[in-house]
């Protein structure tokens, strides 16, 4: 009877056990969802404050940007952290010593870890010094694209292919900001050597008078350069105008547009490549219809 009992009783103990395990799964479960709808709301509460402030403060609209995914990336770490701390609570895992050396432990992962914090260093600086700002089109050492995030460690950059570059911020040594002021449009355009140079000027300053007119994005020009290059097939001229950024591949594709229809009108020539080829005599040979 007793070896009966005491089977009963490891069965019991074996059926608590498992409710127990499925009781803390479920637990942490709740805590993951929670973490997950605490932290949307809290984007969408951040995205609510910067959208009623955005007419009222001082910063512009890219700073803006960039300052609201800077305090998202800041909360999402924190939320993450309170959800570490939740679950070694319910898997009764005493967090206080790891808090209390925390000191330490930030120490020893400092040398370890330095890259990490100058990922972070360099983050809070791009922001402070405004080197670069959600939206702006930048070249970042090798990677070119459209700024979407700036968190603490980390730039996201989209390329004009749609793929997107993550970057660590302390391997960002430099940043070319292509959005920074009013941008230019260059456009090279070759003519026979045998067209009048003049003419051709005049039918192109002409042109920039009119295009400049049509196009708001045009700032200033476009301004007729003059001959920049004599090359093997013809003559370069070049036109260049001021542009608002990110617009100026777009002028460009209507200046090359314009400039190629106005030629057809004025019958100016845009040269082509030309190759003549020399066919050698040998001595003795019989000529071409002469038999041997």
């Amino acid at each position: 009877m007793q070896p009966v009992l005491e089977t009963i009783q490891q069965y019991i103990n074996l059926d608590q056990e498992l409710i127990s395990g499925a009781v803390v799964l479920i637990k942490i479960a709740v805590i993951a969802v929670m973490a997950y709808l605490v932290l949307r709301l809290g984007y969408v509460a951040i995205d609510k404050i910067f959208t009623e402030r955005e007419g009222r403060l001082t910063l512009a609209p890219a700073k803006l940007k960039t300052l609201r995914s800077l305090i998202k990336s800041i909360y999402r770490y924190f939320i993450f952290f309170i959800f570490i701390i939740m679950i070694l609570r319910e898997l009764d895992i005493d967090y206080t010593p790891i808090l209390a050396s925390a000191g330490i432990l930030g120490l020893a992962v400092g040398f370890g870890a330095q890259s990490l914090v100058s990922d972070i260093i360099s983050g809070f600086f791009f922001i402070l010094e405004g080197q670069m700002s959600v939206g702006d089109y930048i070249t970042a050492g090798s990677y070119t694209g459209i700024v979407e995030e700036i968190g603490l460690r980390t730039t996201r950059l989209r390329d004009f292919t749609g793929e997107q570059h993550i970057i660590p911020n302390g391997k960002i040594e430099v940043v070319t900001n292509h959005t920074t002021g009013t941008m230019r449009a260059i456009v090279d355009v070759d003519v026979d050597y045998g067209e009048d140079l003049e003419r051709v000027e005049q039918v192109l300053v002409q042109l920039g008078e009119e295009l400049g007119q049509r196009f708001s994005e045009i700032k200033e020009g476009p301004l007729v350069l003059g001959v920049v290059d004599l090359a093997d097939s013809g003559i370069t001229v070049r036109m260049v105008a001021d542009t608002e950024p990110m617009q100026q591949w777009k002028i460009e594709r209507e200046m090359r547009k314009a400039i190629k229809e106005r030629f057809d009108q004025e019958n100016i020539e845009i040269p082509f490549p030309r190759r003549v080829i020399y066919q050698r005599q040998e001595l003795g040979s019989p000529r071409d219809g002469e038999e041997e």
